[in-house]
């Protein structure tokens, strides 16, 4: 057994922002199952959401986050997490993360804040088209350097250790973590009172997904099988603009495409967005997704497509150098012709229930990031919101840490027992029951839903269920294996929370409850394991 201050799981822009603050108060172990820049947060695009201007205020953005999240948004949550985020911003500055800036016309730099769908004004903060890359690098330089935090790599988090499973006479509590280590492949303990989820979302669990390899919805697992509050996972963001190309997978299209002219055509080149929503192409991403999905559909195409020609080469170049340059490796230059899109699976809005300091029901443990629930995103994302949620509540989760901090309490955690399992001999079953579950989803589980579908991918999902389990006690765990029973366990409460919402609200859309119903659903479906 090995002994931490606090145990932080994962290495995006949450557990980076509070791995550093707490390696100030004591020793940090900072799990992450790949390598140290392997995470959503890296793969982020546009930027971040935040009031940095004068022509902007912290009301309108607050009211857009509130529209977008059809009727779900807890407003207090929203309204701290918008406020508190200039602050925020200001501590990555002051950290050396750099966000594009522009001539103001006066002789003197700006910020180049720019716009996504659903905003009203222009308060995305980048760099270039690759922000999250850009925070990433920075907080991991400053993470390599600080000797309080051991950094490991290629560790995975398997369960957490409750009190309540160890038999103690105690309130259950999380204190500690059970770790693969893929180098040894042994299974290590790891002891603290304060363990925080910051593992990301689900994105793998769909056959078409932005994600990284690494979002199989591990923490949410985690968490559900210790006994936490699981909220609002029904609320599955498909992003609008994935590149549709058979040598080319899981590269977003960046929403500041649009938000800097581009237009969405059907295969005639017209324009089908005019008629959905006064903001067309601007439209929060649920309602464009469904549109898109919907033209697909009608005319049988296998994209849409994503016209930004009508900006200069020069302009597309140095504002989506990334955008450009894998489109063109791609054959696509996309100043000169437009780019082939379809929606694809993007953001997990439910997650892991907490308040406004990411405490969950299970004293002991913590969640932020992606992989929380906190109230911020109701049933749809607003653009951008997602890194300022992510960095504004690892400083509140911290705050409210370390005003508790106190003596540890003495426990003996028991070591991982393998027993007698065999080395996974079958690994062809497990390929194949985690492709399974990855169509069973985004046929049955997608954009547009049905009761029928539902139920049917439930009834699936539970002999899948049986199966990994009958895998997970019989072999010796694996990454691979690990990774399998995390994503059938939270496919299944996807599907569990859809089926408990008979209406359409936000990105959760179901032809057989065409309408939102105030009166029963103005509420969030909250999860506990009995």
């Amino acid at each position: 057994m090995r002994t931490f201050d606090f145990i932080v799981i994962g290495s995006g822009i949450a557990g980076l922002s509070f791995a550093l603050k707490a390696a100030e108060k004591g020793s940090v172990a900072l799990i992450t199952k790949r390598g140290r820049s392997e995470s959503s947060t890296a793969w982020a695009q546009g930027g971040v959401a935040c009031v940095m201007s004068g022509e902007d205020s912290f009301d309108l953005h607050i009211r857009d986050t509130i529209t977008a999240g059809a009727g779900l948004c807890n407003e207090q949550a929203v309204r701290t997490i918008v406020t508190e985020g200039p602050a925020a911003i200001s501590q990555l500055m002051a950290m050396g993360v750099n966000f594009d800036v522009r001539d103001n016309g006066n002789g003197a730099h700006e910020l180049d804040l720019g716009r996504e769908g659903g905003h009203s004004k222009r308060r995305i903060l980048h760099f270039q088209d690759a922000t999250g890359l850009e925070i990433e690098t920075r907080l991991l330089e400053r993470i390599a350097s600080h000797p309080a935090i051991e950094l490991m790599e290629n560790h995975m988090a398997v369960d957490c250790i409750t009190t309540g499973k160890l038999g103690y006479a105690m309130e259950n509590s999380c204190v500690g973590v059970y770790v693969l280590n893929e180098f040894s492949g042994d299974v290590e303990t790891l002891r603290s009172d304060v363990t925080v989820l910051a593992s990301g979302g689900c994105g793998k669990v769909y056959l078409y997904t932005t994600n990284p390899d690494v979002a199989t919805g591990d923490g949410v697992a985690m968490a559900w099988r210790a006994g936490a509050a699981v909220a609002n996972m029904e609320f599955i963001q498909f992003h609008p603009t994935c590149l549709y190309h058979t040598e080319i997978n899981s590269f977003l299209i960046s929403e500041a495409v649009r938000g800097e002219g581009g237009i969405l055509v059907n295969e005639r080149g017209r324009r089908f967005m005019e008629n959905q929503h006064p903001q067309k192409e601007l439209a929060p991403r649920d309602i464009v997704a469904r549109a898109i999905d919907a033209e697909m559909k009608r005319s049988g195409a296998k994209c849409v497509y994503l016209d930004i020609t009508s900006k200069p080469q020069e302009f597309i170049k140095s504002r989506f150098p990334t955008i450009y340059e894998t489109c063109l490796r791609a054959g696509l230059d996309i100043s000169r012709e437009p780019i082939p899109v379809v929606p694809a699976a993007h953001y997990q809005c439910g997650g892991v229930k907490t308040d406004l300091y990411g405490e969950t029901s299970l004293r002991g443990l913590h969640a932020i990031g992606e992989v929380a629930c906190t109230g911020l995103h109701g049933a749809n994302r607003l653009a951008s919101n997602s890194l300022l949620e992510g960095v504004v509540m690892a400083g509140r989760a911290f705050e409210k840490i370390r005003s508790q901090l106190r003596k540890p309490v003495d426990i003996s955690l028991p070591e991982w027992r393998s027993g007698s399992v065999q080395d996974v001999d079958e690994l062809v079953v497990i390929s194949h029951n985690w492709d399974e579950i990855r169509r069973l989803m985004w046929d049955y589980v997608g954009i547009v839903r049905t009761e029928k579908r539902l139920k049917r991918a439930a009834t699936r999902l539970r002999n899948l269920h049986t199966e990994v389990q009958e895998f997970y006690w019989n072999f010796k765990v694996t990454r691979d294996l690990l990774e399998l029973r995390n994503l059938v366990t939270v496919a299944s409460l996807v599907v569990d929370c859809a089926l408990s919402r008979k209406e359409s609200r936000g990105l959760h859309f179901t032809l057989d409850y065409p309408g939102t119903d105030d009166a029963r659903f103005l509420r969030d479906t909250i999860m506990r394991r009995i």
